[in-house]
């Protein structure tokens, strides 16, 4: 696609000062008239105007260009303009600098994509997006309909497409001038681990002087700028834009959590993959996927032959048989063999972990057999999990060109937010916060953690409101196994009674019927403390279910929580108190 830089765009586009609300700038081709149905309509705001309007840090600060019309071609849309209460065709262009889906974070220049919603069309937002300065508007004919009965103006750009959601990510991309196969971009999927090893990745990444981005479920970092994450994987436009800015910024190598509702949704449609890992598979998201094998087949998106997101080449953790069998569909093709990684002793892999050992403080030594290579390491963060995390990001590493060995040295200090966190106040006990919300990652965690210690282990258990219900039984289960002492309290309830995911929650710990003693207490903060106030010399305590989360969701209003504050806070009384 033919690209127009802005200051060489500025000179063709006719201005106008500025009025409330922003509006259209037309790109016009050198000599041309106006002349057609958008004649009578006034330009407005040139390409310096909106270049000087602040972007947020999401955005590139020096935006490509780019023709309405060519987008338009490229994508296989109708280019029209409204006038007289229809849509015609467009005889003249626009220039378009970005690309949105909320009305209200528009900026001068951008398309303004209106979607077909559950509840609403986003082209009832259309008037809103043009007044703060958008250029044109994406929707279906449902949509074009609805702006012509709201009175949206004559001379309004649009483009038209039967189901807008699916071009999407691959129109977002264009718009950006498809940033991320201008980069290494590293997908990494799977139920548990990717937070883990994304971070594990980006330390191995900037120790063999590489510039990488983050995005994930904690932040997202731009070369060393970190930006609070809402989602695991943003939405197509906003995820494009940030590959553009990081782009922008120097960033070479981008390492980025791929979600299943973001594979299923499209959101990563239009990225380049050059490495896809997957790390494993269990109980999750059934209140969106429905079924385990359509779980598997959003995850399978990112290696699957026939999917337009299918990465380069795949790195597959081959410990469980979904792992397995992600390796045969990532096989399929011709494509390179993916590479596998087995700490078990089940199958075989390209990458197997050799020996294992772990220290009282949580510490782990291993090594790893890397094709011909046999490697050592160490990590400070305990749960014999994040060794496969750990493989799997070396791996990853050296299909990027990563020495494995300088790959693995720069993980051994890494401690990731929220995961098997470590807080240390002068306790002669361990004391960890995890992320751990679904029944296989609260089994694993707390497995690694008995095969760590000789003491007793305390977990603090909660659910999530408004989320997938069948499993609240489940986590009572995995809790009352393993520990010692359970205390069942609230994760974030959200819009749901609290003290009935309590109830589900403890119907599952009592079902098990062993020798764990089971408590419920609400709210968090007394929990807490009261495990603390259990352990003794050896012991484990465990807060489970928010990790690096700060607040807490509580009939919809979100009130400040850091389990890593409360925790050290509950540490410091007891210390305080002896």
């Amino acid at each position: 696609m033919a690209r127009l830089v802005a200051c060489r765009l500025a000179g063709n586009l006719m201005r106008r000062p500025p009025t409330t609300g922003r509006r259209h700038s037309h790109v016009r081709r050198r000599g041309s008239h106006r002349t057609g149905p958008n004649a009578h309509r006034p330009p407005v705001t040139t390409a310096e105007e909106r270049l000087e309007v602040p972007s947020s840090t999401l955005r590139p600060q020096r935006p490509t260009v780019t023709s309405a019309t060519e987008l338009a071609g490229e994508i296989g849309l109708r280019h029209g303009v409204l006038v007289d209460g229809a849509l015609v065709d467009a005889t003249d262009d626009v220039g378009v600098t970005g690309i949105e889906l909320r009305a209200q974070s528009i900026l001068a220049g951008d398309l303004f994509a209106a979607l077909p919603g559950a509840r609403s069309h986003g082209a009832a937002f259309a008037g809103e997006a043009l007044e703060r300065g958008a250029v044109a508007v994406v929707t279906d004919d449902e949509g074009v309909a609805l702006m012509i009965g709201s009175g949206v103006p004559d001379g309004t750009a649009v483009l038209v497409h039967p189901q807008p959601r699916s071009i999407l990510g691959t129109l977002s991309a264009a718009v950006h001038d498809r940033p991320s196969a201008k980069m290494t971009v590293i997908g990494i999927t799977g139920t548990s681990g990717k937070t883990t090893t994304s971070y594990l990745v980006e330390a191995a990444l900037r120790a063999a002087g590489r510039t990488p981005g983050l995005i994930g479920t904690i932040e997202t970092r731009i070369g060393t700028e970190p930006v609070p994450s809402a989602l695991t994987t943003p939405e197509a436009p906003n995820l494009h834009a940030m590959f553009a800015a990081m782009y922008e910024q120097g960033v070479d190598t981008v390492v980025m959590e791929v979600s299943s509702h973001a594979l299923s949704l499209g959101r990563v449609d239009g990225t380049t993959f050059a490495v896809g890992a997957f790390t494993n598979l269990s109980q999750d998201h059934l209140d969106f996927h429905l079924t385990f094998e359509d779980y598997f087949a959003a995850k399978a998106r990112l290696f699957a032959e026939d999917s337009p997101v299918r990465a380069d080449r795949a790195v597959v953790c081959v410990d469980d048989r979904w792992g397995r069998r992600m390796a045969e569909i990532a096989a399929a093709g011709g494509r390179a063999a993916p590479l596998t990684v087995a700490t078990t002793t089940e199958g075989t892999a390209s990458w197997s972990v050799t020996s294992w050992s772990s220290g009282p403080d949580g510490t782990q030594q291993f090594e790893v057999a890397a094709r011909d290579t046999v490697l050592s390491a160490s990590l400070r963060m305990p749960g014999r999990y994040n060794v496969a995390n750990a493989v799997v990001a070396a791996a990853v590493c050296a299909e990027v060109g990563v020495d494995p060995a300088v790959a693995l040295a720069a993980m051994a200090e890494v401690d990731v937010p929220g995961r098997m966190q470590r807080v240390e106040r002068g306790q002669n006990f361990l004391a960890v916060v995890d992320y751990a919300h679904k029944p296989a990652a609260l089994e694993a965690v707390l497995a690694t953690l008995r095969a760590q210690t000789d003491g007793r282990i305390a977990v603090v258990v909660g659910a999530g409101g408004d989320r997938d219900a069948e499993k609240r039984p489940l986590m009572g289960e995995a809790a009352a196994r393993a520990a010692d002492l359970v205390v069942i309290t609230d994760d974030n309830p959200r819009s749901e009674d609290p003290a009935a995911i309590r109830a589900a929650v403890r119907r599952g710990a009592d079902a098990v019927g062993g020798s764990a003693e089971v408590r419920e207490i609400s709210p968090r903060d007394e929990a807490i403390h009261a495990v603390v106030q259990w352990a003794k010399d050896g012991d484990v305590v465990l807060i489970a279910g928010k990790g690096h989360e700060v607040g807490q969701d509580v009939g919809g209003i979100k009130y400040p929580f850091d389990d890593r504050r409360v925790l050290a806070d509950a540490l410091d009384r007891q210390k305080g108190s002896m």
